[in-house]
Parts: C-alpha cells; structure tokens; sequence
C-alpha cells in the first residue's frame, strides 16, 4: 500500500490537480494512511468518480470534507483557509449514509480518479474526468482493490462500473439528487454481504 500511495503522489493524470504533491500534500497523504488504517478489517470498497474541490481535493479522503475531518478530530488536518473549513454535498450524504448503517469503519471511500480534474483556469470547479484520465486512474483503483481485498466493490456511479464491469456491485451517485438511492443502495449491498 505505501507504494501505491507513494505513486499516487507521484503520478500525473491528465489535467487534474493532484492533491497530493506540492503545499499540504504530505498532510492530505496523512490523512488518507490513516484513514486507511482505521479501516484495515473493511470488507467493502465503494469507488467513486473523482476527487471533489469540496471534499477530496483539501481531504485527501475520497467521499470525504474537511468538516468531517474535524468532525473526526486528531490526527486528521485540515488544509485550506476557509473558515470552517470546506463541505461537499456528496460526501455529507456518504457519510450520513454510512452511520446511520453503521459503517463507517466497514467501508473504504476510493476514487477511479485519485487527483481532482477542474475546468480550465478554475481550480474550485469539478468536471467529469477525461477517459485518458479515468484510464490511468483505474490502474490506481484497481491496484487498491488487490491490495486492500474487500469482500464486495461496489461501484458509486456509472464511471466506477465502467472499469469495474461484472466485478462490482453499482450503486447510483449521491449527486444531482441520488442520495436517496445511493442510500438504498449502499443498505442493500450490506445486507447482501452480511446474508452471504
């Protein structure tokens, strides 16, 4: 995992920003190794698409805002200088979801897209990534699901199933007013594990 970690930080994909390098990376690379950490006895990977410029981007978690960061307390930092720090729709929902599942711990958040693509010349903006992007993310994806062997990937959204194909579950995306079936999604796919 620290030379997955490490070439992720490393890596350069396409136009996207890549959290982990530069100011703060090292900080938001923390954050990510210890996430991971905490959940080394998951038996579920949810991938999604890419990182946010809400969540991941000032994180390093996918999925994941810097007020759930400080919702997590030490050793978890924060990053950007917004006053209370940044909050990402999507990510508000995944984590309501999974505590109110309670799994939060029985989870790992990845991205097919490990780096955060934004529209030219604006770097708080999302834009869906490129398929040479989704391509070189997915090789990332894919050797984070071999190393961390979850019982069940499940796909969040269409890009993730894309590269996942029958390996994975799908789940529909939290955004754009799918919180509701992601919820659904993510209960019945727990359930599936747990009566399996």
């Amino acid at each position: 995992m620290d030379d997955l970690l490490r070439d992720i930080a490393r890596a350069r994909i396409g136009a996207t920003f890549n959290q982990y390098a530069g100011r703060d990376g090292a900080v938001r690379l923390a954050n990510l190794e210890r996430y991971l950490a905490e959940r080394s006895g998951a038996d579920v990977l949810a991938l999604g698409e890419a990182a946010g410029y809400q969540g991941m981007r000032w994180s390093g978690i996918a999925f994941t805002s810097e007020r759930d960061l400080m919702r997590w307390g030490p050793p978890y930092r924060t990053t950007s200088d917004r006053a209370g720090g940044w909050s990402e729709p999507s990510g508000t929902i995944v984590h309501r979801v999974l505590d109110e599942l309670a799994a939060e711990r029985r989870v790992i958040l990845w991205n097919t897209v490990p780096h955060h693509p934004h529209r030219p010349g604006e770097p708080l903006s999302n834009r869906r990534p490129s398929v040479a992007e989704v391509e070189i993310g997915a090789e990332f994806a894919l050797r984070a699901i071999e190393l961390l062997r979850p019982r069940r990937v499940v796909a969040v959204g269409r890009i993730a199933e894309g590269i996942l194909g029958d390996g994975a579950h799908y789940v529909r995306h939290p955004a754009n007013g799918g919180g509701a079936a992601f919820a659904a999604g993510m209960a019945a796919e727990l359930a599936a594990l747990d009566a399996g």
